[in-house]
Order: C-alpha cells, then sequence, then structure tokens
C-alpha cells in the first residue's frame, strides 16, 4: 500500500494536495513546520484541515531556528512583504532562503523512518513568487541528492508543478472541495483566513486564478484533465 507524506502549510496549494491525496489513497500523512513565521493562523489552519480529513497522522516539527538564520518578510515585521529581497534584489522579500531545502531534508528523514514512498510538496512554477525553490529543476536534483545520501526511492512528487492557480481550482471543483478552500485555507502574507488582505502576491495571484477559473470553469477542467494523466 503506497503511503505519502505531504509538507502541509494550510494554504490552498497544500490543501489541493491534501484533498487529492486523501481521494486515491488510504495512509496520508502530513508535516508542518513551525519556523517562526509571523502569522500562526497557518498551522491553526493546517491542524483543523487535516482533523477534518482524517489523514492518518501530522506531525508538526519547531525549527524556529530558521528565523535567525534566514531573512524573510515572512519572519522579519520590519520587512515590507511588498519589497524585494534586502539580500537579492531579484527575489521578493517573502522568499525563505533554504526553507524548501530544509522542507524537504527534514520530510524525507520522517519519511523514511517510517517507510513513506513519497513526500508531496504543493509548489507551481506557472503562477508562483519567483521563488526559487519552486521549481522542477530544484525538485529533482533535491530528490537526486536524497536518494544517493539516504540510500532510499523516497520520491518527491509535485502535482501542481505545471498547473495554473486558475487550474488548481479546477482540481479542487474536481473534488468538491472549492468552499471549503475558500473558507479555510491561510495562503495569504498576513496570515488572513479564507480569501486574504487582497493585497499581497499571495492573494493576487489566487484570487486572479479564482477570477478565471469561475469565468469558464468547464475549460479549465478540460485543461486539468488534459496534463492530469489520472484523469484520462
Amino acid at each position: 500500500m503506497k503511503k505519502v507524506l505531504i509538507i502541509f502549510s494550510g494554504g490552498q496549494d497544500s490543501t489541493t494536495c491534501l484533498i487529492h491525496y486523501t481521494n486515491i489513497y488510504k495512509e496520508v500523512y502530513c508535516i508542518t513546520f513551525d519556523y517562526n513565521q509571523l502569522h500562526k493562523s497557518e498551522i491553526d489552519s493546517a491542524r483543523f484541515i487535516s482533523n477534518y480529513f482524517n489523514v492518518k497522522k501530522h506531525i508538526f516539527v519547531d525549527i524556529k531556528c530558521l528565523k535567525n538564520l534566514s531573512i524573510s518578510s515572512l519572519t522579519d515585521e520590519k520587512i515590507s512583504i511588498l519589497d524585494n529581497h534586502p539580500l537579492n534584489c531579484l527575489l521578493p522579500s517573502t522568499f525563505v532562503p533554504g526553507r524548501n531545502i530544509l522542507f524537504l531534508t527534514l520530510s524525507s528523514i520522517y519519511a523514511f523512518n517510517n517507510q513513506i514512498d513519497s513526500v508531496v510538496l504543493g509548489v507551481n512554477e506557472i503562477d508562483f513568487s519567483g521563488y526559487p525553490d519552486c521549481r522542477n529543476e530544484f525538485l529533482k536534483k533535491m530528490n537526486d541528492v536524497i536518494q544517493i545520501g539516504m540510500n532510499c526511492k523516497i520520491n518527491f512528487e509535485s502535482p501542481l508543478i505545471n498547473l495554473s492557480k486558475a487550474e488548481i481550482w479546477a482540481l479542487s471543483d474536481y473534488w468538491n472541495s472549492t468552499q471549503f478552500i475558500l473558507d479555510n485555507t491561510v495562503t495569504c502574507y498576513k496570515g488572513v483566513q479564507g480569501k486574504g488582505c487582497s493585497q499581497c502576491q499571495s492573494c493576487i495571484l489566487r484570487n486572479d486564478g479564482f477570477n478565471k477559473w469561475k469565468s469558464n470553469p468547464s475549460y479549465y477542467m478540460k485543461r486539468l484533465k488534459e496534463k492530469f494523466n489520472f484523469y484520462n
């Protein structure tokens, strides 16, 4: 029986992954990281959602030390979420250097010790904020490192990697979960549950994708099915 571990933030993308996998596998695990992010609402959201969908097990990992090592507007209230990153003007200030490297490494350790086949990360490189650790190239190379360094066959899965935000909404619609995601997830960089603040980049991407999907749901469902071999 295949087991999957979802790196779970309580946001739209990871929740869509959770719903997707709970519909196709019996053993779904979640791992949530507390990296001293300013808004704990996403952790509360993650706990509520995993309980709602009755996942096999959900663990919470304290990595607050990341705040002392990595600069980001998500961990330092003195940095504006609207600015570029203070150490690299090509990146948004919301980028947390090393975060996904650490998430994937620690998740792989847990997966290895619990005989879990796959680690799932709900990243996407179509409509995204420009984070270098949300690209398929990064995931493939990290997966190679984990498999070599741990002598294991753990696979990284990123089912949303090639989907637009509108297509991600179509996936939630496929599983009849759009309203649940609208009401209960925390995607906003300001930590506002549901539709968010509507001003930060994350809210703009999410709301723009929702409006595109809502304007032509059948079109985006068709595109989703063309991309997802699971549905063919």
